[in-house]
């Protein structure tokens, strides 16, 4: 869902444009960012499923960064620091952007997404599981992707005017292309 979280940022920017679009997408990817050094070292573990690969082919043990009160914790660190620096409604949107990496992943994760971090009690995990099902994901996502870029060129062409035209342009277009290549990466598992 790497490509469909980057989407979402850019729908999000078209409807608020006093956020930067780089807090955006950092945020939609702030609990992968979090999740990334605790891989290196060890605490959190991806494993392969047995006769899957490539997209959705594997269960994330992310017990920390994504269980649901360790996504929260994260959400609120986010918000807090977004509206110090951008505003109260800024700090809302960041925070709600940060959220909605969780939200998604419940959606095409297995279920390996734990309430508590460290999957404290031994609680039943969460998860759809649409990555089991790779086509309809891969549509999911695209539908997210392709929104982006629709209405992240529209609030661009419509705010600018004159020359600033042709950068609107150039801009849309390397968001688009952009967002289209993190679902190409998606799709054959790099991401």
């Amino acid at each position: 869902m790497f490509a469909g979280h980057f989407g979402l940022a850019a729908v999000v920017k078209a409807k608020t444009p006093e956020v930067p679009l780089w807090a955006l997408m950092l945020g939609t990817q702030l609990l992968d960012v979090a999740f990334v050094p605790l891989f290196l070292s060890g605490v959190e573990t991806i494993e392969p499923v047995e006769g899957s690969q490539g997209y959705g082919g594997s269960v994330i043990h992310a017990d920390y960064t994504h269980s649901l009160v360790g996504a929260l914790l994260i959400t609120l660190l986010a918000g807090l620091l977004a509206r110090r620096f951008w505003g109260k409604r800024s700090g809302f949107v960041i925070g709600a952007v940060v959220f909605s990496h969780w939200l998604l992943d419940l959606i095409v994760h297995r279920m390996d997404l734990p309430l508590l971090p460290g999957n404290l009690g031994n609680l039943p995990l969460l998860g759809f599981g649409l990555w089991q099902f790779p086509g309809v994901s891969m549509v999911l996502e695209l539908v997210l992707v392709g929104a982006g870029f629709l209405l992240y060129a529209r609030s661009l062409l419509k705010n600018t005017h004159g020359k600033m035209k042709s950068w609107a342009l150039t801009a849309s277009g390397a968001m688009g292309v952009l967002l289209l290549l993190s679902l190409v990466t998606d799709v054959l598992g790099v991401g």
